[in-house]
C-alpha cells in the first residue's frame, strides 16, 4: 500500500466525471452493503423513520454550517438533505475572535425526532446550553431557539400520553420532563432512573417499544460497547444488559495524540507533541458504540452506531438486530453482539440505485458551495466569494498568527481508505505577508501553500508535528497542491505541480493522529490568511478534486474465478485436506500447489458464494455445529455450502461468513487445528485466523 500511495502521489489523473462515479458508497449493488456506511466521519448518529423515509443526524462540532440531516429510503444509500443552521451566533469563540475558539465544541450528539407533523433536533452546546431546532420539512428551513438549561448528550421521548422526556447523564442515568411547549424543563421533574454502578455510559437513545421503555447507552469503561436498559415505566426500575461488544470490523485503534484534549490551548508552532502508536488488539473506544434502533415498515429492526475509524474520525455502521429474551441484540442469531461487515440490505419497498451522500469535487462554478463543504468556525461572509472571479473560490486574507487561528478556512472531511485531493491555486492576488494553500486540518496540522514575500512567490511546506518548514521559489504564482492520504494507516503526503500534470513530492510522510481537541478526524482545508497582522490580498482556488482509487469494489469478490487463499495470521495456504476437512498447508509445499488448494468462487446472488474445490472433491460445506473440522468438501452443494463474502476493502482481504452458523470460517493459528465455522468475528489486527487473502490462480 505504501507503493500504491507513492504512485498516486506522483501521477493520478481522473476526469471530474469519473470522480463523481467513483465515490464511496456502502451499497455493493448486489443486494448487500458493506460497513461503514460512510468512509468519512459521521459521529454520534441518531436515526428515525417517518413512514418509508429515514432521517439521520450527526455531530458537526465547530464546523459551519452545522447539524447535518441526511435522507434515505433504504438505510444504506444516503443523500444530504439540510443543515439546521448556517452559523451559530453564540459568542466570540465561534468566530475565532479575542483569542477564543470553539474547537471540539458546538453541536454534539444531536437527537432527531418527529412528532405530530413536526421534526425536532435537540443538541447541547457546551457552555451555551441546550439548542432546539424545529421544521415541518426536514429539508428546512429550521427554526432555532435556546433553552437556558444545558443537558449533555440527551435523547428525547414524546410519550403516548403527551408528556415529553429527556434522558441524559453518564453512568448515573437521569430523566427530566420538558414543559409541553419545550420552553424549558418542569421544575423538580429530574430523577435518577439508573444509579451508578450498572455499567451504563452516555450518549443515550430512548425508545418506547411495545409498551416498554428502552435506553441504549455507550460505555467506554474500559472499552467501547453498547448497553441497553429496559423498564415498564419511564422512571424504572430498569434492568440492563450488553447488546453489542467487541465488534471492530477488523479496525485497530489508530495513532493518538496526547495530551491535546478539550479545554487545552490551541497548539502553537514549536510546541512538543507526544504520539501513541496503534495498540495492537487493544479495543479502546473502537468497538461499535453510541447508537440506537430503528424499525422498518415490515417490522424488522436494525441498529446503528459509530466506531472510531482511525484518522478518518468516527463513522457510522449499520447492524441487523436480533430480538432475544426481550433484548435487541446487534448481530445475527447464534452470533449476538457482533456485526457482519457485509450483510443483506434492509427489506424495504423502495428500489434505490447505489449512490454517495455527497459530491466532493468542486469547480466552483455553481452559485453556492456544495454541501460537503464546511467552514472552520463562523465565516466572515464579506471576505469570500464565488463571483469575484467566476469559476473560482476567492478567499481574502485576514490576519492570523498561524493556521489554526485563520478565519475563512473552508474544509471537508477526508475520505478513506485512500484518497487524493488536489487544489488548483492562483496566488497572483496575494500581497506581502499573505499565505494560501491546502491544509491537513488536525492538531498537529500540516500545510502546503504559497507565501508572498517582497521578493516574490514562495512554495512553503510546513508540518507542525516536526515544526519543519521547506521553502522553494516559484517562477509563477499558479500551482497545483495535492494531499494523498492512506487514512487506514494514519498518514498522508503532499506534492505539487506547476502544470497540473507532473507532481513532485515534498516533505515526506505526515503522521495523522486522532485527538480530542478538535474531536474530529482529519479534514482537508483551503486557507488564505495574513501573518503581518493586517488584511492583505486574495487567493483564487479554481478547482478542487477528490479521487478515490479504492472506491470501486466491483473486483474485490473474484466471482467465477479460481483462487487460492492464504491465512493472514500466519501465511498458511487453505487446503482441502484429503482427510475430508479444510486445513492448512505450508506455502511452497506440494499440497499448497495442488488442486486441493484451489477453489472456484461461484456466485449465488445477494453476496452469497459457494466454493468448489478444484480437485473434484466437492463444495465447501459446514456440517454439524461448525466446530473445528466441520468445514468439509461435500459432493452435493446445499444451503450449508453458502457463505456471505466479507470484503475487507483492500489488499484482497476477505472473510467467509457461514450462512448455516452465522459465524466465520477460521482457525486458531497457534494450535495447528483445522478450520471451523464458529468464529464470532475478527480482531483489530485481523491476525486471529479468520481473515484470508485471495489470489487468482489457474484452474489446472
Amino acid at each position: 500500500m505504501l507503493r500504491l500511495l507513492a504512485t498516486l502521489t506522483l501521477a493520478f489523473t481522473l476526469s471530474s466525471s469519473a470522480l463523481a462515479e467513483a465515490s464511496w458508497t456502502a451499497d455493493n449493488g448486489n443486494g448487500t452493503y458493506t460497513n461503514p456506511l460512510f468512509y468519512d466521519e459521521f459521529s454520534d448518529p441518531d436515526l428515525i423513520r417517518v413512514g418509508e423515509d429515514f432521517y439521520l443526524a450527526g455531530t458537526t462540532m465547530h464546523a459551519m454550517p452545522g447539524l447535518v440531516v441526511l435522507h434515505s429510503k433504504d438505510l444504506v444509500n444516503w443523500k444530504f438533505l439540510s443543515y439546521a443552521f448556517d452559523r451559530l451566533e453564540l459568542g466570540p469563540d465561534f468566530n475565532l475572535e479575542g483569542g477564543k475558539e470553539a474547537y471540539g465544541q458546538g453541536i454534539w450528539a444531536p437527537c432527531i425526532r418527529y412528532h405530530d407533523g413536526k421534526f425536532y433536533l435537540f443538541s447541547n452546546v457546551n457552555g451555551h446550553s441546550l439548542q432546539v431546532f424545529t421544521a415541518t420539512n426536514p429539508a428546512g428551513p429550521w427554526a432555532h431557539r435556546s433553552i437556558k438549561t444545558g443537558i449533555h448528550d440527551l435523547s428525547v421521548l414524546f410519550d403516548d400520553d403527551g408528556r415529553i422526556y429527556a434522558v441524559y447523564g453518564y453512568d448515573e442515568v437521569k430523566v427530566i420532563e420538558f414543559k409541553p411547549d419545550l420552553s424549558g424543563f418542569i421544575e423538580g421533574s429530574e430523577r435518577v432512573v439508573i444509579s451508578r454502578g450498572h455499567a451504563m455510559g452516555e450518549g443515550h437513545h430512548i425508545y418506547k417499544i411495545k409498551g416498554k421503555y428502552f435506553i441504549i447507552s455507550a460505555n467506554y469503561a474500559p472499552t467501547g460497547r453498547m448497553q441497553a436498559a429496559r423498564a415498564d415505566r419511564v422512571h424504572g426500575p430498569y434492568e440492563t444488559a450488553v447488546i453489542a461488544a467487541k465488534e471492530t470490523l477488523g479496525t485497530q485503534r489508530g495513532w493518538l495524540l496526547n495530551p491535546i484534549g478539550l479545554g487545552m490551548k490551541v497548539p502553537e508552532p514549536g510546541d512538543t507533541f507526544k504520539l501513541t502508536p496503534p495498540g495492537g488488539n487493544q479495543h479502546g473506544a473502537v468497538p461499535l458504540h453510541q447508537g440506537g434502533l430503528v424499525d422498518l415498515p415490515n417490522g424488522d429492526w436494525w441498529g446503528f452506531s459509530m466506531m472510531d475509524f482511525r484518522s478518518v474520525g468516527r463513522t457510522t455502521a449499520l447492524s441487523p438486530v436480533t430480538w432475544q429474551d426481550g433484548w435487541p441484540y446487534f448481530g445475527l442469531p447464534s452470533n449476538l453482539g457482533r456485526t457482519p461487515r457485509t450483510w443483506t440490505k434492509p427489506a424495504v419497498s423502495a428500489k434505490v440505485e447505489p449512490h454517495a451522500p455527497y459530491q466532493r469535487s468542486d469547480d466552483f462554478t455553481a452559485p453556492k458551495l456544495l454541501p460537503v463543504w464546511q467552514w472552520n468556525h463562523n465565516p466572515v461572509n464579506a471576505k469570500w466569494s464565488l463571483t469575484a472571479q467566476p469559476g473560482a473560490l476567492r478567499l481574502h486574507t485576514l490576519p492570523a498568527s498561524q493556521f489554526l487561528w485563520a478565519k475563512n478556512t473552508l474544509t471537508q472531511r477526508v475520505i478513506g481508505p485512500v484518497s487524493v485531493a488536489t487544489a488548483e491555486l492562483d496566488a497572483s492576488g496575494l500581497r506581502p505577508g499573505d499565505t494560501a494553500g491546502l491544509a491537513l486540518v488536525n492538531m498537529p496540522f500540516a500545510t502546503l501553500g504559497v507565501v508572498r514575500t517582497d521578493a516574490g512567490h514562495v512554495l512553503r511546506f510546513y508540518e507542525q508535528l516536526k515544526n519543519e518548514t521547506i521553502e522553494q521559489p516559484l517562477a509563477a504564482p499558479r500551482v497545483w497542491l495535492r494531499a494523498t492520504g492512506d487514512y487506514d494507516e494514519d498518514f498522508a503526503r503532499f506534492s505539487y505541480s506547476i502544470d497540473g500534470k507532473t507532481f513532485t513530492e515534498i516533505g515526506g510522510l505526515i503522521r495523522l493522529p486522532y485527538q480530542l481537541k478538535t474531536f474530529q478526524g482529519t479534514r482537508l482545508g483551503l486557507f488564505a490568511f495574513n501573518t503581518a497582522g493586517q488584511e492583505g490580498g486574495h487567493a483564487d482556488f479554481a478547482s478542487f478534486t477528490v479521487e478515490e482509487p479504492l472506491a470501486d469494489r466491483s473486483q474485490n469478490i473474484p466471482l467465477g474465478k479460481v483462487v487460492t487463499f492464504t491465512n493472514l495470521a500466519h501465511g498458511s495456504v487453505v487446503w482441502a485436506n484429503p482427510h475430508g476437512m479444510l486445513h492448512s498447508a505450508q506455502p511452497g509445499s506440494k499440497p499448497a500447489s495442488g488442486a486441493q488448494a484451489r477453489f472456484r468462487v461461484h456466485d449465488r446472488g445477494q453476496g452469497r458464494v459457494a466454493l468448489e474445490v478444484m480437485d473434484g472433491s466437492g463444495w465447501l460445506t459446514v456440517v454439524g455445529a461448525g466446530l473445528s473440522a466441520d468445514v468439509r468438501p461435500m459432493k452435493q452443494e446445499s444451503a450449508a455450502s453458502l457463505f456471505m463474502w466479507q470484503d475487507m476493502l483492500r489488499d484482497r482481504q476477505c472473510m467467509l461468513l457461514s450462512l448455516k452458523t452465522n459465524r466465520f470460517v477460521g482457525l486458531d493459528p497457534t494450535t495447528g487445528e483445522p478450520y471451523g465455522a464458529d468464529w464470532p468475528g475478527t480482531s483489530p489486527t485481523r491476525k486471529d485466523g479468520t481473515v484470508l487473502v485471495w489470489t487468482e490462480a489457474a484452474a489446472e
